[in-house]
This record gives structure tokens, sequence and C-alpha cells, in this order.
């Protein structure tokens, strides 16, 4: 019983009814003033043609979210899309959706209409009153047992307007929804938020790692050193890692709060001399080999290179300690190629399945690329070329 009677406790359910009366209000009033059957087919030709100005979109769109969600956020209420008819596919389905809206209020308006009306006769004859005009089934007679008879018709009108209210939110969720260009788009668009999401994430991964290994490594060296000059220069290299994952940190969270800004101010292979500098201070023996128009790389298989070096030495630093590491970059005509090759301690297995080394593989195909990260000739590698166009 309970269940029967809560649909008619929410507001939505009467905002819904509003919305089918609202499409037969100018109709009506034509037709009050005109009197000819034939203004109803104007009405229905004015219609469709307004239903091929794409504006009539948004007005829909934005009452259908109004009048048929109970003003919630998200839910079905995101699916109607208010946004002017992109094609004619759009506006196609406007039209229907107007004309729908335009005989489907009709017909619930009359049908509530006469269902009050047949109530209200049949408490008046139940008193020995007289019939009430305008009303299409005539109600003879004046007896008593008129009175109970009139709670049918009221049901009848509650159902009609809480089965009604359900249908055309039914047919505006399929009509005023995202058409599927438009659902490809969303799609498309989430995608972009998911994968820029993980970027961000292997970002901070990165390069607070990176400086945390640096602070943890510099730390533990001075402590055992057990000198004053050396733990002056492991401070200062754990002071220069340390603000720079502060300034990564903020342009990060710069994004988070901006999504819609572009990314700037990544660093490139243009800064790597910071990545050496601060892994040799950490005590890495650190031979860099540079050759071609590094400057002339592309932004993003910059960013990503710079990336991958400071993972690779992270990895280095944190699994290794201080052995000598050689490093290659290498800028061909198309390729840019970075090979980061240390010593393989005794008792460090090779599995290769750590978040950083699994991050070095999804960068290098993120661009069209390649990157093998393992074991060889006793020594630890990772090798990545990235195609520059």
């Amino acid at each position: 019983m309970v269940r029967m009677v809560r649909p008619f406790t929410r507001a939505v359910t009467y905002t819904r009814w509003l919305h089918l009366s609202m499409a037969i209000v100018w109709p009506s009033l034509w037709l009050f003033i005109d009197e000819a059957w034939w203004t109803v087919g104007t009405a229905t030709v004015l219609l469709g043609l307004a239903g091929l100005v794409p504006a009539m979109r948004v007005v829909e769109g934005f009452q259908a979210r109004l009048l048929l969600t109970g003003h919630r956020e998200g839910g079905e209420s995101s699916e109607f899309v208010v946004a002017p008819s992109a094609t004619w596919g759009d506006r196609g389905r406007m039209v229907v959706w107007l004309q729908t809206r335009l005989f489907l209020g009709a017909l619930v308006s009359h049908l509530s209409l006469q269902l009050l009306l047949l109530a209200v006769d049949l408490v008046s004859t139940a008193l020995g009153g007289e019939r009430a005009g305008g009303a299409w089934l005539a109600v003879e007679g004046h007896h008593r047992w008129h009175a109970p008879l009139a709670l049918l018709p009221l049901v009848l009108a509650a159902a009609v307007v809480v089965g009604s209210g359900h249908l055309i939110t039914r047919i505006a969720l399929r009509l005023l929804g995202p058409s599927p260009a438009e659902r490809l788009a969303a799609l498309e668009e989430r995608t972009e938020q998911l994968l820029e999401r993980t970027r961000i994430a292997r970002e901070l991964h990165d390069s607070i790692g990176h400086a945390l290994t640096v602070a943890v490594v510099q730390a533990g060296a001075a402590r055992a050193a057990g000198d004053p000059a050396f733990t002056d220069r492991a401070l200062g290299a754990i002071e220069e890692t340390g603000r720079a994952a502060l300034e990564d940190l903020e342009r990060v969270l710069g994004v988070l709060r901006e999504s819609e800004k572009p990314v700037s101010g990544r660093p490139t292979l243009a800064d790597a001399d910071r990545l050496l500098e601060s892994a040799r201070a950490s005590g890495a023996k650190v031979e860099a080999e540079v050759t071609g128009p590094v400057e002339s790389v592309p932004g993003p298989v910059s960013r990503e290179g710079y990336r991958i070096l400071q993972e690779s030495l992270t990895n280095v630093l944190r699994h290794a300690g201080a052995v000598p590491v050689r490093v290659r970059v290498h800028v061909a005509d198309d390729t840019l190629v970075l090979a980061i090759r240390n010593p393989l301690p005794a008792g460090i297995p090779g599995s290769g399945r750590g978040s950083g080394l699994r991050g070095i593989r999804e960068r290098a195909a993120l661009l069209g690329g390649r990157a093998r990260t393992g074991p060889d000739e006793g020594d630890w590698q990772v090798h990545a070329e990235l195609p520059l166009g």
C-alpha cells in the first residue's frame, strides 16, 4: 500500500503531468479563439517546422531536465542534451518529440479532466444535485451508491498521471538524449580523461618517487660517511631534488585543478642534466653520451623521454645503489633512442614487474615506440626507441 502511494508524495509526479499539459496550452488557446478543428492540423505543421530550428533542442532539453527528473543532478537528468541540433537526425528526432508531446499531452489532459468531471458528477448526483457540464459520460439518476463509485475515476485519474509521467520520461530519454555521434564523442572524452588521470598518476610516481629515492640514498650515505663536507653536499642534493619534486607536484596539482588548460611546463630532455647530476650526487657514477639534436625532439616525445630516463635512474639508485651507470641519448632522423645500463648486483631478481618498469613500457607504447627492460649480459638495461614523427 505504501509503495502505491509513494509516487504521489514526489513532486516530480506532478511536474511531469505539468510538462505534458504545457504542450497543449497554445493549441488550446488557438482552438478556443478560432473554434475550427483545422487549427489542430496547422498547429501540428507549425510544431514540425519549429522542430527544425536547432535552438528548440536547447529549450526542450532544459524543460525535460527541469520537469521530468525532479531537479536531480546526474542520472536521468544528465541523459537529456541541452545543446542545439547539430545534424538532420537531431532535427528529425525533435520533430517527432514535439508531435508526440502534443498528442500525448492532449490525450492525458483531456482524459484527466473527464475522469475528474465524472467523479464530480457521481458525487453530485448521489447528493441529489445536477450533473456538471462538459462530461462526455452521462450519469443518469440520483442514487446514493453513486458516491462510492466516485473513487473509481479518481483512482483511474491517479493512474493516468503516474503512468503518463513515466511514459513521457522514457520517450524523452530516447528522443532528447544524445545521438550515436554524441555518445561516441562523450565516450572518447571519457577515455581521454582516464588516460590523463593515468598519465598524472605516472607523473607523480616518477617525480616524487625519484625525489624520495635520492633523499633516502643521500641520507643513508651521509650518515654512513661521517664526513661533514660530504653531509653538506648530500643535504644540498636532497634540497635541490626536493625543490624540483615540489615544482612537479605543484604543476600536476595545477593540471588537476584546471583540467581544461593544456599541460605546460613539464621537463624535457633539455633538463636531463639535472637528473644526471642528481644521480651523481647520490653516489652513482654516471657516464652520459648525448648525440644528435636533442633540442629538436618534439615536445611530447622529449617529455616522455625525460620521464623514462628519470624512472630508469630512480630504479638504479633504489635497487643497485652507487654503481656505474651508462646513459646514451641518441637522436636520429626519425627515432629517439634511450639506453641505460648498470651492473646487476647479485641477489637482485630481474623480474621486470615493477610499476615503474611497466610505466616505461606504457610510455613508449603510447608514443608508438617500444621499450625493453631486463637483464642483459650481467647488466640491467632499459632500451627505449621512440618515433619522432
